[in-house]
């Protein structure tokens, strides 16, 4: 792409931080949305995803609103039990960072038990001087 720069960083297992300068800032936030998303922790993944954050749903293909993520968790339709990343690719593109990654997941939707060996992308942007950490805006498991 012509105008855009980007740089990558393949990785495997956590580092922490919070800036997006480097790859710890997306992969702290990654962290905190799977463990938000483990703990069934709705006010965390309130403050981890932007207003208009969707999810794709690999099964399905579906798009699943902020909103209707935070609700099923809420109610307790949708638990996850376990949620492994195996590895992660970051780039950069100015205040944007795009982690693709592999994850292992098992949960339960009612009482239907599911297990997902899923690729994942998750796109975060950051104003550093105005919010202090990445947001996801997008996912897909």
């Amino acid at each position: 792409m012509t105008g855009h720069s980007c740089t990558s960083t393949r990785l495997s297992g956590g580092i922490n931080g919070t800036y997006m300068n480097d790859e710890a800032g997306p992969l702290s936030a990654e962290r905190a949305f799977f463990t938000a998303l483990l703990e069934s922790n709705v006010e965390a993944l309130d403050r981890v995803l932007a207003d208009d954050f969707m999810l794709i749903d690999v099964m399905s293909g579906s798009e699943i609103a902020k909103a209707a993520l935070l609700e099923v968790i809420r109610s307790g339709q949708l638990r996850f039990e376990t949620i492994e990343p195996l590895d992660s690719l970051v780039r950069f593109y100015q205040t944007t960072a795009v982690v693709t990654g592999s994850t292992l997941m098992r949960g339960r939707f009612g009482a239907t038990p599911f297990t997902a060996h899923s690729r994942s992308l998750l796109a975060y942007y950051a104003m550093i001087s105005l919010i202090g950490a990445p947001k996801s805006i997008s996912s897909r498991f």
